[in-house]
């Protein structure tokens, strides 16, 4: 629970995703073994992903969105291979990355260029710090964090901008398809978001989907520095279930219910 945004929920089958925001299905042509198109309540990092992008078919033809699976976490196209033949991940997870330095930081600048998409989902969790609590004797250690999920009020779903990349072994066959990976922007908190953490994901809204997905276009800095949708976004304290990714079911995004009160020696 070290990032932030680290985990989120997602329920909109990818096809139908597709049929939603009218863009070209290209995630059943995949095959990822680590998805199954349904529903997830805790995405956590690694995790194959649906993201919308606006690529072209052909060089001089209108670009259109896709939907396509990625993997969440960013491996840039220089990153080396490992042993095994994937990508060498052996420092950060690139699940995050900041608005004020997308355009400049090494690891974001060409896929702030022309590889922006878009991360669709029902809502993410953030923990705010609760202070101290004794832990014994003189020692102290952090009290438990207190989850809470933020999502759409209305019910639609939330799009979050973010960057992608493509990454292919150096020695890759002809013909192998290459890693599709993505990270999510951040950007100051805002509101009453600000009171849980000082950073969140940041929000396009539906009119301006297109506007950040341009593959034509240079990054639009007035969206970089918004919050589009602040205004759709609700707040409610959830069970600490979430706190492990072996615990996925709906009862991760319910109200948290009311600790029963100590009882007291009279």
């Amino acid at each position: 629970m070290g990032y932030m945004c680290g985990r989120f929920a997602v329920t909109t089958d990818p096809a139908l995703l597709a049929e939603k925001i009218q863009a070209i299905d290209e995630s059943t042509a995949a095959t990822k073994k680590d998805t199954n198109g349904g529903p997830n309540y805790n995405v956590a990092p690694t995790t194959t992903i649906s993201t919308v992008v606006k690529r072209h078919t052909e060089p001089d033809d209108e670009s259109t969105r896709r939907v396509r699976l990625m993997r969440w976490g960013l491996v840039p196209p220089w990153a080396k291979s490992a042993e095994d033949g994937g990508p060498d991940t052996k420092g950060p997870l690139l699940i995050n990355a900041r608005a004020e330095k997308v355009t400049s930081s090494p690891a974001f600048r060409n896929s702030a260029k022309n590889k922006r998409c878009l991360v669709p989902m029902d809502g993410w969790y953030e923990w705010r710090p609760n202070g101290e609590a004794p832990s014994g004797g003189k020692s102290r250690r952090a009290a438990p964090k207190t989850p809470f999920y933020m999502y759409g009020g209305d019910g639609e779903m939330l799009f979050m901008a973010g960057l992608w990349s493509t990454w292919r072994p150096k020695d890759a066959p002809k013909g192998v398809p290459p890693l599709l990976s993505c990270t999510i922007i951040t950007t100051d908190a805002a509101g009453p978001l600000a009171e849980i953490h000082d950073r969140m994901p940041l929000t396009i809204s539906r009119a301006d989907l297109d506007r950040w997905l341009d593959p034509d276009a240079p990054i639009d800095e007035g969206l970089l520095r918004g919050h589009g949708d602040l205004d759709r976004i609700e707040i409610r304290e959830v069970s600490r279930l979430v706190n492990s990714i072996r615990n996925n079911g709906p009862e991760l995004i319910e109200p948290a219910k009311p600790e029963p009160e100590q009882a007291t020696l009279l």
